[in-house]
């Protein structure tokens, strides 16, 4: 499955803007720019947490944003702002991510603080 949406400005939902949002069963693209593009990727393994807010006038205009927390260096977190669908978008994150983990066995952890209760001894 593949979900392709274009960001939208919130007056009437019309998709006017050069940024376009590509969800895969492998990776998150996001690409940005008419003249000057730049693209940013996330494989979907390193996914944590997906997030859908809507705030009063994008319920409105029926569109959603879906904020992707990863464990990506370049980018930490993903936003797919003002798209039609959120839900099913977000629904289908955190299952692909959830199965992306299972195939390439890797394990989700949260890192814990530690602290150490060891002192230097003279």
């Amino acid at each position: 499955m593949e979900f392709v949406e274009k960001k939208r400005r919130i007056f009437l939902g019309l998709p006017l803007t050069f940024t376009k949002y590509t969800i895969t069963d492998e990776m998150i693209t996001i690409r940005k720019g008419f003249l000057s593009i730049q693209e940013d990727d996330a494989y979907m393994y390193k996914v944590q947490d997906v997030r859908l807010t809507r705030t009063l006038f994008e319920r409105l205009a029926g569109l959603s944003t879906v904020i992707c927390y990863t464990g990506d260096i370049t980018d930490e977190t993903l936003v797919i702002s003002h798209v039609r669908h959120g839900a099913d978008i977000k629904n289908f994150i955190l299952e692909a991510s959830e199965e992306a983990r299972r195939k390439r066995r890797t394990l989700h952890s949260m890192n814990i603080d530690y602290e150490d209760d060891h002192h230097d001894v003279d």
